[in-house]
């Protein structure tokens, strides 16, 4: 193995995540309001030998965990052989997708046979009015019976994101809770991020996920430990409760304290943070197999100048338009 990719502040990244696509179906009010526009003039998306040496370098240098995201990454045509090259190369243990949800139900055990291990869905409301007026979409039983279909398919746990939203789901949480005490879902809460198009939403719906995780700690739920290649969210448990909560919450201090984290997107550029400056162009290097060592040395290199907080509680929103544009 490489060198394992660490930044100077001695954080090690085991977990990619990559964006095969910035195309998305649906047109949730945080994200896409308007729906999709091309935000990537003149320019292709990675093909699947170009996201195999993107995941070889990385899998090379101590990834285990890919989470393929967009947009929405089942909306292109080879998914299940992108799912299938990453879950084939040697030190990937986690295979992991975000998606809306809206082919899951039809999908879901050919993904799982190609090798996904772990599925994060999209689902803002338990209200399928509220559902349908967060996301654009009236597709709420859709999603619902998608969910079903990937405990069937032998997922033992999924995690389903719900994106707080003041004033319009942020009384759920009772809902939310019943929902869960019988399921095996991780339910994440993820406050509301201020991204470059989105000022005035954010301004109006912005809640903080603090008084939920009091909620929670007042009531008998314990924090778990967080595993190597986790993501950012603190996981409680309840003795009572067969599922889980998440809270993510990227205005808390020290929130980047623990990034384990790098991010490639669709076009092949290289951000070190969602709410970063720049992007570093990766794909002249991923255009045959021999330019592996050289691939490594510019993200290694690129690592010096990752910086140790994304600075959004000073109102530093970097140059990301909104989510979709390099996979949330």
């Amino acid at each position: 193995m490489a060198v394992q990719f660490q930044d100077s502040f001695d954080r090690k990244f085991y977990y990619l995540r990559l964006s095969i696509t910035d195309v998305c179906n649906f047109r949730c009010t945080y994200c896409l309001p308007d729906g999709y526009r091309p935000s990537q003039k003149n320019s292709s998306f990675l093909s699947l030998d170009e996201l195999r040496r993107v995941v070889a370098a990385f899998a090379d240098c101590g990834t285990s965990k890919v989470r393929i995201t967009g947009g929405e990454p089942s909306l292109r045509k080879d998914f299940t052989d992108i799912i299938s090259m990453i879950a084939e190369q040697d030190g990937i243990k986690k295979v992991a997708m975000t998606t809306n949800g809206y082919r899951l139900a039809k999908n879901a055990q050919e993904w799982r046979d190609a090798g996904l291990t772990n599925i994060n869905v999209s689902i803002d409301s338990l209200d399928p009015r509220m559902f349908h007026q967060i996301t654009g979409e009236n597709k709420f039983h859709q999603v619902m019976k998608g969910l079903d279909a990937a405990f069937d398919a032998g997922f033992e746990q999924v995690k389903v994101n719900a994106v707080l939203l003041k004033d319009l789901n942020s009384g759920e949480l009772p809902a939310f809770l019943r929902w869960i005490k019988d399921k095996p879902i991780q339910l994440r809460f993820i406050e509301l991020m201020q991204t470059g198009d989105m000022n005035s939403l954010f301004e109006r719906h912005h809640q903080s996920g603090i008084s939920i995780r009091n909620h929670l700690i007042a009531n008998g739920w314990i924090m778990k430990v967080r595993e190597q290649s986790d993501g950012p969210a603190e996981v409680y448990c309840h003795p009572d409760y067969v599922g889980e909560i998440g809270l993510i919450m990227p205005y808390k201090k020290d929130f980047c304290h623990s990034c384990n984290r790098l991010r490639v997107s669709a076009v092949g550029k290289l951000h070190m943070c969602l709410f970063g400056d720049y992007g570093v162009e990766l794909r002249d290097l991923l255009q045959d197999n021999t330019q592996e060592p050289e691939l490594i040395a510019r993200i290694q290199g690129q690592l010096a100048n990752k910086k140790q907080s994304h600075f959004l509680d000073q109102g530093h929103t970097g140059m990301t338009p909104h989510l979709a544009s390099i996979g949330g």
